[in-house]
């Protein structure tokens, strides 16, 4: 099933998710095929379909040998070695999505027809999509004669020795060229991985923050990357304020990574929020110049910089949050016992208190926490909403009249969420993330989703850590801060946050 979504008219650039690409749409006069094939090319690896005419380029270090009709993002680093060691002809590599952007997404409207929220259901289906690597351009060659992927494989197969080839099994992402709302999605996972697309893209400069627009002398800009404009020092505070001919931008209000196309402005009243496309105006398409193979780093050292990462750190954390969560546990649990008493003694039974809440890729999973509210919080809620202190879908009352004695002891020390750490080990959450939340307040901005669902939920997080509870600003807080540590996410952050958060406890104890 293709992704869709019924059409909203929105501004330029929104906070909710970048626009649907047209049939024809550009950004930069690109298509999202050829900013697919640009991505690749600035790590060295020149993308090559069977059928399609195009040079071989003698530069390149490696050939992506892909699907018409296909793109993928995928980090091949881990092959670097196997392919310098055993020097296979071809890496036949299958690609498995477990992502589930298969989805459907619905805009609800109240009877008026005033936009009220997205909502968006996935389906439980896996892509998977296989994909050559070869450094032979021989193979490139032959795979680039065959009318289709079926008959070049087939080809390859009668050519090359069993001793040849070499097959490998990596995850990935995967999208349908010919779906607008595929190549949509794919354009917004680019933007937000590539820090640096003047590599291979010329006639653009960056703004600052992550945010790229068209250069308005694009003569000036240089067609390699020996000496690129360097982008402003990110900040997710202050980005930096520019004015240019065609481009309105305002400091305060603009949040990368964002694209800005050709003829189109930033909107100076508007809050910009990416990962967003402003694709190119149809008026003043321009004409990209080609990459500059020779200028560029070595697919050996970009890989590698681009896995060092995720796939250190990624393992790394797993391994520190089971490694925390089990000291945690050990230490709390002489508690259980006596917080799961004075619950008893008070209110009675459940002890625990089970929410769903969504995790990476969007499953699903109880997220545990002792019981610190009546019995009958959820039905009473409906009658305490005029109180509602939070903007956004959260709901906090400052003395809400749910909790139970225990309950404000227990929330004031956060004992109440010591079990979460049960969740860590499940595999459900890691220590430090952004604060685990149910399906429906996650359709209230699909770019926030999306970059919260593409890390574990944490027990504690930045926005736990520093939010204001000021009137008006939590949900944007909570966006804010959630995005940020996505962004930024590494260990050295997580043990700050959890140093902060010890911290934080122990003043409300000294406080008490």
């Amino acid at each position: 099933m293709s992704p869709n979504s019924t059409a909203v008219a929105s501004p330029p650039v929104t906070a909710e998710k970048p626009s649907a690409a047209p049939p024809a749409a550009t950004i930069w006069g690109l298509t999202p095929t050829a900013v697919h094939d640009r991505f690749w090319a600035s790590r060295g690896v020149q993308v090559v379909r069977p059928g399609e005419p195009s040079a071989i380029v003698p530069h390149a270090e490696l050939y992506l040998l892909l699907s018409s009709g296909v793109l993928t993002i995928f980090r091949p680093a881990s092959l670097l070695d196997t392919m310098s060691w055993l020097t296979p002809d071809l890496v036949a590599v299958r690609l498995i999505d477990p992502s589930n952007d298969d989805f459907a997404e619905i805009v609800h409207s109240d009877a008026n027809g005033r936009f009220e929220r997205f909502e968006r259901v996935y389906s439980t289906s896996a892509r998977i999509l296989r994909v050559g690597l070869t450094s032979d351009p021989e193979i490139v060659r032959i795979w680039q004669a065959a009318p289709d992927d079926t008959t070049a494989w087939r080809r390859l197969r009668s050519i090359l020795k069993p001793s040849a080839r070499y097959a490998a099994r990596l995850q990935g992402r995967i999208f349908n060229a010919d779906a607008p709302e595929d190549a949509a999605t794919f354009l917004r996972e680019i933007i937000s991985r590539w820090r640096r697309p003047d590599t291979t893209i010329s006639g653009i400069r960056s703004l600052g923050a992550d945010i790229w627009t068209a250069d308005p002398t694009p003569s000036t800009f240089p067609t390699s990357s020996t000496s690129p404009t360097p982008p402003a020092p990110a900040s997710s505070q202050s980005p930096v304020a520019t004015s240019s001919p065609g481009i309105n931008f305002a400091p305060s209000s603009a949040r990368g990574p964002l694209w800005v196309g050709s003829g189109r402005q930033l909107p100076a009243d508007e809050a910009s929020v990416g990962p967003a496309v402003l694709w190119d105006d149809p008026a003043q398409v321009p004409t990209p110049a080609p990459v500059q193979w020779l200028t560029l780093e070595p697919v050996a050292q970009s890989l590698a910089a681009v896995q060092t990462a995720h796939v250190v750190s990624r393992p790394f954390k797993r391994a520190f949050d089971i490694v925390f969560a089990l000291f945690v546990l050990a230490v709390t649990l002489p508690l259980y016992p006596i917080i799961a008493l004075a619950i008893w003694i008070e209110d009675g039974l459940p002890i625990f208190f089970s929410h769903k809440r969504e995790t990476i890729g969007g499953r699903s999973f109880g997220c545990m926490k002792f019981r610190s509210m009546r019995r009958d919080a959820e039905k009473i809620k409906g009658e305490l909403a005029a109180a509602n202190k939070a903007d956004g879908p959260q709901f906090f009352i400052p003395d809400d009249p749910r909790l139970t004695r225990v309950g404000r002891v227990l929330r004031d020390f956060q004992f109440d969420e010591l079990p979460q750490f049960i969740n860590v080990l499940l595999g459900d959450m890691s220590v430090v993330g952004p604060r685990p939340s149910p399906f429906k307040e996650n359709q209230f901005c699909p770019a926030w989703r999306e970059a919260r669902l593409s890390v574990r939920p944490g027990v504690t997080g930045l926005w736990q850590i520093r939010r204001t509870r000021a009137e008006g600003t939590d949900f944007q807080e909570w966006i804010k801060y959630d995005i940020e540590y996505v962004e930024n996410e590494s260990i050295l952050l997580d043990i700050w946050i959890i140093w902060k958060t010890i911290l934080l406890v122990l003043k409300r104890v000294m406080r008490s």
